[in-house]
């Protein structure tokens, strides 16, 4: 994965997950069953979620930049998801917040 910054990354994202260019790491597929949150929640917060700037980080291990979306479900439910790109969206981990 590059180290390239990036002008918009969710708008990236977002074209990204339009064409079905995304996957989830195992990590991330352990926390979605962990914490009972659905792929279709995923995808969701990702394309109608915002960009939380303030939790993006650099992912030492990988090696590039790591965005955190964040957003409500359709069912109201306050969710973190911390994705990288290359060449997709790669999707990290998922959290739940609040209660």
């Amino acid at each position: 994965m590059s180290r390239k910054p990036r002008i918009n990354p969710l708008k990236e994202i977002r074209e990204l997950v339009a064409a079905n260019r995304y996957r989830l790491v195992p990590h991330a597929i352990a926390r979605k069953i962990e914490r009972s949150v659905a792929l279709r929640d995923i995808l969701f917060v990702l394309n109608h979620g915002f960009h939380e700037t303030s939790q993006d980080g650099f992912d030492i291990k990988r090696q590039s930049d790591r965005y955190a979306i964040r957003g409500k479900t359709p069912d109201g439910i306050d969710i973190r998801i911390a994705v990288a790109i290359d060449n997709m969206v790669v999707i990290i981990t998922v959290i739940k917040l609040g209660k």
